[in-house]
This record gives structure tokens, C-alpha cells and sequence, in this order.
């Protein structure tokens, strides 16, 4: 469908191949956002991107803006056969929202959360056809300190579009380095793998377009918990 786009708009697929995000990076280390949920003060207000062209692209952040994120996330959201980066970035006034780059600059973004020092923590790479319909969601625990909410976003028309909410879950704790879980498929179909919200077990969580299913993969202990049901052991 999305591929089908691509042509209809007469982009060649050796043009889409050379705005393909071949790697990507934070940089420009920075204080001016304190609020440490990932263990220490520094942020980054730049991302660097290197296309299969062969260019480096440097997206520099507004001041109000830092990308508050364990690494940014290369995934072909549109289907254009290049990827994207998908990133956390927090507002000084308005907590966190996940955006969408390529190497011209933000595709889109969620709104913001809405309140300082209010964060969201991605599934993984954050993206994949959850339900199978063809289009692609990104995936993220909203306030997984407090709110505890697997939110779906689904990318349409350039857009992302909220489509589903599942309470009760989390997948960080303050401090850690890391975001814990991530999105699976064990041969039946994409799944999200998450804590419940006490961090007594490790969930699996799958999204069908219409609503939520969800079942308990074993006691949690530890990051090693977590990596059995990545590996799906």
C-alpha cells in the first residue's frame, strides 16, 4: 500500500535507496533540561543521521527541546523502502512525545505529554504492523513511573494517529540506563513485551486494530526475564 504510494508519486526506489537512515546518533551534550530519569543530568540537542547517499545530516534542536532518549531508532515507518529514526525529544514546558525524522527534518510527532518532566519510554525500535492491517504503529509506555500506559500510534498520510490504550504497564524504572522489553514475534504475529505495573511479571501484550489481549510470560526477574521472552524462551 504505502510502497504503492511511493510509485504513484513517481519516487524511483534508487532515490528512496539514497535517503535511506543508515545510522544515526545523539550528540551535543547538554544540562538545560534537568530531569535525570535516565540516570544523569545530560541530554543531547543534536542528532546526526548518515543517509546511503553518503551525506551526514546534523538536525540541531531548539533550545526549549532535548532529545531525552537511550538511542535513536532506525525503522521504515512510511514503507518507502527507507528508513526513518524514531527518538524521544522533551519540551522544557510540556514533557516528552516520540518523533519521526529523515534526513530533511521532523516527518511528525505525537503531541506532547503536556507537563515538564514527563517522559515516555519506546517499545523496542517502537514500531512495527501490530495488527497486521499494512500500516505501520509505533508503540511507547506513557509515563511508565506514573501514568503506567502502553499507548498505539499509527502512522497514516504522514500522520500519526492515536488507536489504542492499554493500562497497568511499565517497562522502566527511574535511573535505569536502559528501556526494558520491546516488541517480538514468535511466529504468530508481533506482540509487546512488557512488565505489569507492580514489575511482578513480564507480559506479553498484543494489539488486533479493534482492541488488547494480554498474557503473563513468567515472573520477573531482572533484565534476564526480559531477554527469554525477546529470544522467545
Amino acid at each position: 500500500m504505502l510502497r504503492g504510494l511511493v510509485a504513484a508519486l513517481g519516487l524511483s526506489a534508487g532515490a528512496a535507496a539514497a535517503q535511506d537512515i543508515t545510522s544515526a546518533r545523539y550528540e551535543g551534550p547538554t544540562t538545560r533540561y534537568a530531569h535525570g530519569v535516565l540516570g544523569d543530568a545530560i541530554e543531547h540537542g543534536e542528532l546526526v543521521l548518515r543517509l546511503a547517499s553518503g551525506k551526514a545530516k546534523r538536525l540541531i534542536l531548539p533550545e526549549n527541546r532535548v532529545f531525552e532518549d537511550v538511542a535513536p531508532r532506525l525503522f521504515d515507518v512510511d514503507g518507502d523502502g527507507a528508513r526513518e529514526v524514531i527518538v524521544v525529544e522533551s519540551h522544557a514546558n510540556r514533557g516528552a512525545r516520540l518523533a519521526i525524522y529523515d534526513g530533511d527534518g521532523l516527518v511528525t510527532a505525537t503531541p506532547y505529554i503536556g507537563q515538564r518532566n514527563r517522559w515516555l519510554a519506546p517499545a523496542g525500535v517502537g514500531a512495527a504492523d501490530l495488527d497486521g492491517d499494512g500500516a505501520v504503529e509505533l508503540a511507547y509506555v506513557d509515563r511508565p513511573h506514573l501514568a503506567k500506559t502502553l499507548r498505539i500510534w499509527r502512522f497514516a498520510s504522514g500522520k500519526l494517529v492515536p488507536v489504542g490504550e492499554y493500562p497497568g504497564v511499565t517497562n522502566h524504572r527511574i535511573g535505569e540506563r536502559d528501556i526494558a522489553g520491546g516488541i517480538r514475534d514468535c511466529g504468530q504475529g508481533p506482540e509487546v513485551v512488557v512488565a505489569d505495573a507492580g514489575w511482578q511479571n513480564v507480559l506479553a501484550v498484543r494489539f488486533d486494530g479493534e482492541g488488547f489481549s494480554a498474557r503473563t510470560l513468567g515472573a520477573h526477574r531482572g533484565r534476564n526475564s526480559f531477554a527469554r521472552a525477546m529470544a522467545c524462551e
